[in-house]
């Protein structure tokens, strides 16, 4: 080991036989790579597709870099093949022999004669620039078949991945579109015509554009992994498939809508003729009611009551023309308006009934506290009491006659309730014969 060389100290023959098995175990799984990228499914795809944009620059980079690794392993190969016939030539290598082992083992004494086009289309920090042949040692040129094959290997790994995940996901999600236009169209939901119709036209635009985009330029659609160094480190960015997806669900469930109405159109119809007709009937019943209160009640504002909408009966014929003519999408929207407004009606019509009735509510009221206390005092044996009697009377007439003015008989009930309440807490004098005359003198 003291002579030595330009490529150092000559090495003796242990070291030589170990360098070179070395060597050979690192030509073996660099072939073994370059077989398996050769092969390899994305590398096949990018070869025959017509790329763009991003995808296309950097496989005009990576093919070249392939041409190169395998410029740069055969000139590997015939350095190692030379290496080991001067190393069969004799069992103990000369001098000479292990000079020019040493020379080729450690020595920059591989060149690498590459094409100009490869040389162009490499990456400029792995090529001479202006250069069509390089000169490198083994072992630099084994580092520079590393990187090489990393790059490449991580744009094949990355296209494949994207056109492994992405074309089939939108070729399901446009055969569900399609099942989905189907069903829209046979009820009616089309384009110009129902806002879910517009939505399946822009989704359909949007997927056709996302695929031609994917099968074209598949990098763009990629999301590498945040410090990861590994080819194809990172996940497909599927963002716009999953919004069209989400989009199309939406589209489904209003189409699920639709159906359902088509389904119980019929009893929803019924149903909304029944409850505008009670309405209608409960506004009868109170304009009846409001001539009845302004003939029985006087000196009472009654509220007026309105006639049946003419518009909520429209459009419930527009209704059953729609189902007539199976517009389901007119008809859905259509019929979710007029159930709310047909509740709002009945309920409409039963406050003013409520209102219009009300006096003859308080009179009824009136009448029932009247029997109450009359029953009351009875019970207590002041049923003969004559001045009770009179406030009786006249509390009763005003009630009971018509027009009734509930104000002046409500006092009317309010002086039999105090002159009842007076009698009752008043001492009973025992044998007294006949009630006592509460009214005063010149009563």
């Amino acid at each position: 080991m003291g002579v030595t060389d330009p490529a150092g100290p000559v090495m003796d023959r242990d070291e030589v036989d170990r360098a070179l098995a070395r060597l050979g175990a690192e030509h073996e799984a660099i072939e073994t790579s370059l077989l398996a990228l050769q092969d390899h499914a994305g590398r096949r795809l990018l070869e025959g597709a017509e790329l763009t944009g991003t995808t296309r620059e950097r496989w005009t980079t990576a093919d070249a870099s392939i041409s190169l690794l395998w410029a740069y392993f055969d000139a590997y190969t015939d350095a190692l093949r030379s290496a080991r016939e001067i190393r069969s030539r004799r069992r103990w290598s000369s001098r000479e022999d292990l000079v020019e082992l040493t020379e080729l083992l450690r020595g920059e004494s591989v060149t690498v004669a590459g094409s100009a086009t490869a040389t162009a289309n490499a990456p400029t920090l792995l090529s001479a620039a202006g250069r069509l042949s390089e000169r490198f040692s083994l072992a630099a040129l084994v580092d520079r078949m590393n990187e090489l094959y990393a790059t490449s290997l991580d744009m094949v790994v990355t296209a494949d991945a994207v056109w492994s995940a992405l074309p089939a996901r939108i070729d399901l999600l446009a055969a569900e579109l399609q099942r989905t236009r189907t069903l829209a169209h046979s009820v009616g939901v089309r384009p110009g015509e129902h806002p879910a119709g517009d939505d399946l036209e822009r989704i359909t635009r949007t997927l056709t554009r996302l695929r031609e985009d994917v099968v074209s330029d598949p990098l763009t659609f990629w999301i590498p992994a945040q410090g990861s160094s590994a080819p194809g480190g990172g996940r497909p960015d599927t963002a716009v498939y999953d919004r069209e997806a989400r989009a199309l669900e939406e589209v489904r469930r209003e189409i699920d809508a639709v159906l359902t109405v088509r389904q119980d159109a019929e009893a929803r119809l019924i149903r909304l003729r029944d409850v505008l007709s009670r309405a209608d009937r409960t506004l009868a019943e109170a304009r009846t009611a409001r001539g009845e209160v302004l003939a029985k009640i006087a000196a009472t504002e009654v509220p007026v009551v309105s006639g049946p909408p003419t518009a909520l009966q429209e459009q419930l014929a527009t209704a059953a023309e729609y189902r007539r003519q199976a517009q389901w999408h007119r008809l859905s929207p259509l019929l979710e308006s007029l159930e709310q407004k047909a509740e709002d009606e009945l309920l409409r019509a039963r406050e003013s009934l409520t209102a219009v009735t009300a006096p003859l509510a308080v009179r009824a009221e009136l009448r029932g506290r009247l029997d109450a206390y009359k029953a009351k005092v009875a019970r207590h044996g002041l049923a003969e009491d004559p001045f009770l009697i009179e406030r009786y009377d006249a509390a009763r007439r005003m009630l009971w006659s018509a027009p009734c003015d509930l104000r002046v008989a409500e006092q009317a009930v309010l002086r039999y309730q105090q002159a009842a309440a007076e009698a009752l807490r008043a001492p009973r004098v025992p044998h007294q014969s006949g009630p006592e005359d509460r009214r005063g003198p010149g009563a």
